[in-house]
């Protein structure tokens, strides 16, 4: 059919479901084998970071032999990287907006490198945790830039699902890989060729980075900025807060165990700290939204805060997984890492597996896909907690392995893409680091608060090679599993899907667009407040009669 009536709307009372991530630009054109390159190479900025954790698992009693960690601290150890990484997504997707995505990329990627061929030649304890948080930041700053990136390279919609998915996907494998080679590291060199092996990928990533991603030019205008200087539209101050808040919640929960819940110790940070993030999100409702490292309408997205809390849910299974059974299984059992390691390896199967489940979510609504996922999760963790012994690897973990990792896995790549499809295209950067920043911080917070019941029950029943402490930090992931499973089942409303306000893809938000109406169709609802709707397929609809946007 061919076009014919000309018709003028407004694009700012727009409604999409914002299947495809765009943010008003026209996006450049890439060869195949480009293309193809750069998703490598943005899937590889995000292995890095996954495997900058969990490649130190099995490295932690080398680290804490080395440079004299007592049990309490060896938390940060994880949690030093894991917390400034989670807090800085915040801002890197902001800067990736208002100044280049290009140079956030290279400029995060060429800092991971130095900083971790720094971090292999450490000998103090204090300088390691400064150097894992700097490296938080560094890594923070490559993944909204990276996706920022990606969107643009696959704009069709079918095909950004899928990059997104293997995007995404790859953090969960490098997760999982990451146990297997750091143990090779620990066993035949030391733990710091678990940060040199980094430094020597990275830097050569950044120099080929400067010459394969095309000139990129800001996401926002001087127009979008209101006259303000660039840097003010980074919310400094508001990041600041909440990592402060992060830092001393974490130390509180660490110092429960030993210190006692009840001493000054733990109540003065864990009071400060809920106080420091009551006042952040208070800080973030005076200041310009367009301004604000997490935008109060963020929230009110459909379905976005039993999004953001099912994100918690991955790295939180995965990472209590591998420090219990890590630490388990060389100090109680006597494996070596190496041992350990090929025990693990149905864990990574699976997770690489699933990584490419992303497809699914055109096949079942992406929330009946996580309850599965969760389900597994559920059934993975109970057998966990009756595995107390190496005789149990066949019967009971190894199943648990199978199951879990695949349960992570799925609820990983269907969150994202739940989360995705909430937020409007404008907001697109700023969904995705609140989507990773949740990743992180459940690593974080997991780590910390299992930790701590497992030294305080340890502490009165049999000490740390008893297998109690650890059974029930497993039921305590059991309960975490099942509240989430229970607010997926309740909260997310599949009407709800499809409701976010965003703009029609191509034309900045109020603007008056021009559309053409196929021949002979004819609107069925009021024009002047017309409904956009963007299909899967990223053709644009009002009032449900296809249009093409000029």
């Amino acid at each position: 059919m061919l076009p014919d009536t000309p018709v003028e709307f407004s694009a700012s009372t727009a409604s999409s479901p914002a299947e495809t991530l765009t943010d008003g630009r026209a996006t450049q054109k890439y060869s195949p084998a480009r293309r193809y390159v750069l998703l490598i190479v943005f899937c590889l900025s995000q292995a890095l970071d996954a495997y900058n954790a969990a490649a130190l698992f099995p490295a932690i009693p080398s680290l804490v032999k080395d440079l004299n960690f007592t049990e309490a601290e060896s938390t940060w150890i994880i949690s030093g990287f894991q917390l400034t990484f989670a807090s800085f997504l915040l801002i890197s997707g902001r800067i990736s907006d208002v100044y280049n995505p290009k140079f956030a990329f290279i400029g995060g990627v060429f800092a991971l490198g130095i900083l971790c061929l720094g971090a292999g030649f450490v000998t103090d304890k204090i300088v390691f945790i400064v150097l894992r948080a700097l490296i938080g930041i560094a890594g923070a700053m490559t993944i909204p830039s990276a996706l920022a990136l990606l969107v643009d390279v696959f704009p069709e919609p079918t095909e950004q699902a899928r990059a997104i998915a293997v995007f995404v996907g790859c953090g969960g494998v490098a997760n999982s890989l990451g146990l297997i080679i750091g143990a090779i590291f620990v066993q035949f060199a030391s733990w710091s060729w678990v940060f040199w092996s980094i430094a020597i990928v990275s830097m050569p990533v950044a120099a080929i980075c400067v010459f394969l991603i095309p000139k990129q030019e800001p996401r926002l205008n001087e127009a979008a900025l209101g006259g303000r200087p660039r840097w003010k539209s980074l919310d400094i101050l508001g990041v600041t807060i909440l990592t402060i808040a992060l830092v001393l919640f974490i130390f509180a929960v660490t110092s429960g165990g030993t210190s006692g819940w009840g001493s000054a110790r733990v109540l003065a940070p864990l009071i400060i700290s809920i106080l420091m993030v009551a006042g952040f999100f208070y800080y973030e409702t005076t200041i310009p939204e367009d301004c604000a490292a997490i935008p109060p309408r963020t929230w009110f997205l459909p379905n976005f805060l039993v999004l953001f809390f099912t994100a918690l849910l991955p790295y939180f299974w995965w990472n209590v997984m591998f420090t219990i059974s890590t630490t388990l299984w060389q100090n109680v059992w006597h494996w070596s890492a190496l041992s350990v390691a090929i025990h693990l390896i149905p864990n990574g199967a699976l997770a690489f597996a699933m990584s490419f489940t992303g497809s699914l979510s055109h096949i079942f609504n992406p929330k009946w896909n996580i309850l599965f996922g969760e389900g597994l999760c559920i059934i993975a963790t109970t057998l966990f907690a009756f595995a107390d012994g190496p005789e149990k690897y066949w019967p009971f973990i190894f199943p648990a392995l199978v199951l879990g990792s695949a349960g992570a896995m799925l609820t990983l790549t269907q969150t994202n893409i739940a989360m995705c499809r909430a937020g409007p295209a404008t907001m697109a950067g700023t969904v995705g680091a609140i989507f990773n920043g949740s990743l992180q911080l459940g690593t974080a917070l997991g780590i910390s608060i299992v930790g701590s019941i497992e030294v305080s029950v340890e502490a009165t029943h049999g000490g740390p090679t008893s297998y109690a402490g650890r059974a029930a930090s497993f039921w305590f992931l059991l309960a975490f599993v099942g509240v989430e499973f229970l607010s997926m089942l309740v909260f997310y409303h599949i009407s709800k899907e499809g409701t976010a306000i965003t703009d029609i893809p191509g034309k900045p938000a109020a603007e008056v667009v021009t559309v053409i109406v196929e021949k002979g169709a004819k609107f069925t609802g009021a024009v002047e407040q017309p409904q956009f709707v963007v299909t899967p397929e990223g053709h644009v609809k009002i009032n449900e009669v296809p249009v093409t946007v000029i």
